[in-house]
């Protein structure tokens, strides 16, 4: 046999041996993260819900919870999060150059970024869709009828490529007004200069919840025109630190579906389901397949609630946003969400 070729084998060998006893997922990552005490987390530059800082500086939301529930997995401390605000066009190439350890910033899956980005997306986080908010005054109820409309819209997002596209196949004209800040876009819209904001429909129900200055003087058509499905992202370069990130996701949805909740954890902790307790670290031995200790999701959990938990605390009925669950209800309530089974 050629000696390059046995070298080549028994490096993978070596490799295959490592990763089967655990030792070769201290990722990259997690080395980085440990060694500076805290995740960094790219969000959003303000949006009320997914990822926004109130009057002191605390950041809150769905995006927000998740980048606390990883960093309790992997430095025991939910607080040790540090959380980089950052434009559509700014996210991924902050990613890419290790500005932030993972994006979760309500980004849309798209088949280009999965291939093309050098990204990992590590499981849907919330299923939204895009829509129109428009000015009751305006005198509209469906987006068809936006013939030559003024559209607000951030570059470099899949909503201006959505826009072009939908205006084009209802033989429909529209002036774009493209403003990349966020919170300028929305003063923007507020103020008059454009008839219409295009965002995901999550986006425009905080966004007239928290900045309308009379919320009641705006409303979201009914139409659809694209599917959303929001997901954290990390980079491609570290398969370890991505299946962390993924199941600690699975995680938050998993104890939802097994009724488990930060008030309660503890007491399922003396369950006979064989999925409790490996989720949370009873039985011993899943934690070494990722390089974590077995109570990684116990302390997830335990820092922000599981799914419903999150989605009640920042989106749902007792907030501003009152937004209903829809598509993601469990897949047992007639939703989409579901959890791979941890063994």
């Amino acid at each position: 046999m050629p000696l390059g070729l046995l070298s080549r084998l028994t490096l993978a060998a070596t490799a295959f041996a490592c990763v089967a006893n655990g030792s070769a997922w201290a990722g990259t990552t997690v080395e980085a993260i440990k060694a500076r005490g805290e995740l960094i987390c790219g969000v959003s530059q303000g949006s009320a819900g997914l990822s926004l800082a109130d009057g002191n500086g605390e950041w809150n939301g769905l995006d927000t919870d998740y980048c606390r529930a990883l960093a309790a997995a992997v430095l025991s401390d939910a607080k040790k999060v540090r959380f980089v605000p950052l434009s559509s066009q700014q996210r991924f190439t902050a990613l890419q150059s290790k500005e932030v350890d993972v994006l979760s910033r309500n980004t849309t899956v798209t088949a280009s970024r999965d291939a093309g980005l050098g990204v990992t997306f590590t499981g849907i986080i919330f299923y939204d869709g895009q829509g129109f908010l428009v000015p009751k005054k305006l005198g509209v109820s469906s987006a068809k009828e936006l013939n030559g409309a003024q559209v607000c819209v951030q570059p470099g997002s899949v909503n201006e490529q959505n826009l072009v596209d939908y205006f084009k196949a209802n033989n429909l004209t529209f002036r774009p007004v493209v403003i990349e800040n966020l919170v300028e876009l929305e003063q923007a819209f507020y103020a008059g200069r454009c008839d219409v904001y295009l965002s995901d429909a999550s986006t425009l129900s905080a966004s007239r919840a928290a900045r309308a200055p009379n919320p009641d003087d705006f409303v979201i058509l009914p139409e659809r025109i694209t599917k959303s499905p929001l997901a954290p992202a990390v980079r491609q370069d570290d398969p370890n630190f991505a299946a962390i990130a993924r199941w600690t996701l699975n995680a938050l949805i998993a104890a939802e579906e097994l009724g488990i909740t930060r008030q309660n954890i503890d007491e399922k902790r003396n369950e006979k389901s064989a999925e409790t307790r490996r989720l949370l670290g009873v039985e011993t031995g899943l934690g070494k397949s990722f390089g974590l200790d077995d109570a990684w999701a116990y302390r997830a959990i335990k820092a922000v609630g599981n799914y419903a938990e999150i989605w009640n605390r920042n989106l749902g009925p007792e907030t501003p946003l009152k937004l209903s669950r829809g598509h993601n209800r469990l897949w047992s309530d007639g939703g989409l969400l579901y959890s791979p089974p941890f063994q």
